[in-house]
């Protein structure tokens, strides 16, 4: 397939997905209103409580999906429609079982949240995920861009409980939308609520919002 016949392909696949997906989202039969959006917790959660669309992405940090969507789509996400008040982002924790390390890395991920250090600790689970699930070193891989001061902490927390507890009410509000694979992002827009399994490019998801915004 030639250049320019392999773009007109792909752009009519862009198309036909982008079809789809306003259909599922305007259409009647979709789900909750955003009213419906529970149990956030605040300190993984990013942009304008008012803005217009609410994406909860569930996410496993020991998913080499979920780091392609984390690295190729939802940075550029946060960077254009995020922090200019078009979306609220809410990071949901869905663990799946299949994976030894994936809660563990959670834990620790919600607990440096708490204490305002969401975003480097996530970027370092994904972006050393390969070296992290082969040893188990969760702690080492969060140690290496946090203070001591700061792993004190988060290693407090970890050990006292309570981040499961978040964690729990993430995969409880998962089996509602029937999350059953990550990543699985769920859009709220115009009193309308449906999920996306899987990893879209960040091409395909702009002209998505920029038709929910309208």
């Amino acid at each position: 397939m030639n250049r320019t016949r392999g773009a007109r392909w792909l752009g009519s696949l862009w198309a036909a997905l982008l079809a789809v997906l306003l259909l599922s989202a305007l259409s009647g039969n979709a789900g909750q209103s955003l009213s419906g959006i529970s149990d956030i917790d605040s300190h993984v959660a990013a942009g304008s409580k008012n803005a217009p669309i609410v994406m909860e992405v569930f996410s496993d940090y020991q998913c080499p999906a979920c780091k392609t969507l984390f690295a190729t789509t939802n940075r550029q996400v946060m960077d254009n429609y995020v922090s200019t008040g078009k979306v609220y982002f809410i990071h949901r924790d869905f663990p799946l079982p299949m994976h030894a390390y994936s809660q563990v890395a959670a834990q620790y991920s919600r607990a440096a949240a708490q204490i305002g250090k969401f975003d480097p600790v996530q970027q370092a689970l994904f972006d050393n995920q390969e070296k992290w699930e082969q040893t188990g070193d969760v702690d080492g891989t969060v140690a290496a861009v946090l203070s001591s001061a700061e792993m004190t902490k988060v290693r407090a927390l970890v050990k006292g409980g309570a981040m499961n507890t978040l964690i729990q009410k993430d995969l409880a509000l998962g089996r509602i939308y029937n999350v059953n694979q990550t990543p699985t992002t769920v859009f709220h827009a115009k009193g309308q609520t449906f999920p996306y399994a899987g990893v879209m490019t960040y091409d395909i998801l702009k002209n998505f919002l920029d038709q929910l915004a309208k």
